[in-house]
């Protein structure tokens, strides 16, 4: 069986998706091995994760996120630009579009510039502070330490944690990553998110990701929590720039927490399945 496929990314954050619009193409109890296996950046085709595009009918289309470990993930603020820029292309949506995801409900307006590049706009899932939204032992908002760090966590869609540094270039991040990443208080893990304000709303962060074990260039729900962590300790105002490693996102808090963002084709492709 041929399976058809195509490459993209958001900052350097990179998905396969797989358009399961017309009917399963790659059973349910397979999918989570399916990631595992093609995201491999060495025996596979490489990738952060891989991308499940349905149609529940309504007028609305559901997106599936599986990581490298097998593991499926509730929301990515990257992927589902991704997810948005494919479906805006093939005329699945129009300017705007309802994406159903584990997290809930996501809406996105698709922008292109005058170059005709093309941006994202994502209502986000409201930062949760307490606990027991986060998944975290314990009561109230979350602070610990941990490694020498204070940690903060928020849920963005997904369970983060915060550490605000001077340097996040300074931070040896696949070491001390792992250790908050798998801390005892998480109950279900976390992303981990180093930042250093670079400005009066300015942000630079470096993200350890869950599911994926590792570095990544860039994590929208990690620049959203970031964000949304130092607005709440009143240390930047309702509009952030955030710079990841694989370019810019703008965080807006107010009715809804709002990130915009770049996504891009990287490349169709054929997988010969047995």
């Amino acid at each position: 069986m041929k399976l058809r496929f195509i490459k993209l990314q958001g900052n350097g954050n990179d998905f396969i998706l797989i358009d399961e619009y017309e009917g399963v193409l790659i059973p349910e109890e397979l999918k989570g091995e399916f990631a595992r296996i093609y995201c491999d950046r060495r025996y596979g085709i490489g990738a952060d994760g891989v991308l499940f595009l349905s149609n529940p009918g309504g007028g609305s289309l559901k997106m599936r996120l599986f990581q490298p470990d097998a593991s499926e993930a509730d929301m990515c603020g990257n992927g589902i630009r991704c997810f948005a820029k494919y479906a805006h292309d093939v005329g699945y949506t129009g300017s705007t579009g309802q994406i159903i995801t584990p997290a809930g409900v996501i809406f996105v307006n698709s922008i292109l510039d005058s170059d005709g590049d093309y941006e994202a706009c994502v209502d986000m899932p409201t930062p949760e502070f307490e606990r027991e939204k986060i998944p975290a032992k314990g009561n109230g908002e979350y602070k610990e330490e941990i490694c020498g760090f204070t940690v903060y966590a928020v849920n963005t869609g997904v369970p983060h944690a915060v550490v605000i540094v001077e340097s996040v270039d300074s931070i040896m991040i696949n070491e001390i990553g792992p250790v908050i990443r798998n801390h005892a208080s998480f109950l279900k893990g976390a992303n981990v998110n180093f930042v250093e304000k670079t400005g009066i709303d300015a942000l630079k962060i470096r993200t350890y990701e869950r599911g994926v074990e590792d570095e990544t260039l860039s994590c929208g729900t990690g620049a959203t929590a970031s964000a949304a962590v130092l607005h709440h300790l009143g240390q930047v105002g309702r509009k952030v720039n955030v710079e990841t490693a694989g370019g810019p996102l703008i965080i807006e808090f107010g009715e809804m927490t709002r990130m915009q963002g770049p996504a891009a084709s990287v490349y169709w492709g054929i997988i010969e399945l047995e």
